[in-house]
C-alpha cells in the first residue's frame, strides 16, 4: 500500500482485505501519515519507507518504538521474502529514476504518483500499489512472488 496520507480507515479496510487473502507481509511506500495509521499495522509483519509528507521527528521515532514498529533507514529499503529481492521507495527521492534502470532487485515497489503501476523495467517489475487519498480510485495491490501474480484491490467507499 502507499499513500494513505492519514486515512486510517482505508487503511483498516486495506488490513481486512489482506487479512482475509491471507497476505504474510505488508509493505508501506510511504506517506503514511502518523499514528493513526502505524496503529493499524501494530502487530503486523511490515516494512515501510518515509514518504515526502512524512515527518519523523523524535516524538514520531518514540512512538514507534513504543508500539514496536521499527523506522526505516535510508531508501531504498531492501527486502528478501520468499528468495525474492525488493527494494522499496517512496517515489519522490532524487536517485529514485536512476535506482529503476539500474538496481539489480526483481521488484521495485513505489508510491507517491498516486497512480496504480505495473510494468517490467531492465529486468525488474516496477509496481506502485496507487493510493488511499487523493484518487478517484483507491487501490492496494498484492503480490504473490511465488507465481508473481499481481492483484490491484479497490478500496474505494472510505
Amino acid at each position: 500500500m502507499s499513500d494513505s496520507h492519514g486515512r486510517y480507515k482505508a487503511v483498516r479496510k486495506a488490513i481486512d482485505m489482506f487479512d482475509r487473502l491471507g497476505a504474510a507481509h505488508i509493505v508501506h511506500c510511504g506517506d503514511v501519515g502518523g499514528p493513526p495509521v502505524f496503529d493499524e499495522l501494530v502487530g503486523r509483519q511490515l516494512s515501510f519507507v518515509w514518504g515526502n509528507m512524512d515527518f519523523p521527528d523524535g516524538a514520531m521515532i518514540e512512538y514507534l518504538g513504543a508500539v514496536g514498529l521499527a523506522a526505516p533507514v535510508e531508501p531504498p529499503l531492501r527486502l528478501q521474502l520468499d528468495g525474492k529481492t525488493l527494494a522499496v521507495f517512496h517515489g519522490h527521492e532524487p536517485d529514485f529514476t536512476v535506482a529503476m534502470e539500474e538496481l539489480d532487485v526483481d521488484y521495485l515497489l513505489h508510491g507517491h504518483t498516486h497512480v496504480a503501476r505495473d510494468e517490467r523495467v531492465n529486468g525488474k517489475r516496477v509496481i506502485n500499489p496507487g493510493a488511499l487519498f487523493r484518487t478517484p480510485r483507491k487501490t492496494v495491490a498484492t503480490l504473490d512472488t511465488d507465481t508473481d501474480t499481481l492483484a490491484f484491490l479497490d478500496i474505494s467507499g472510505v
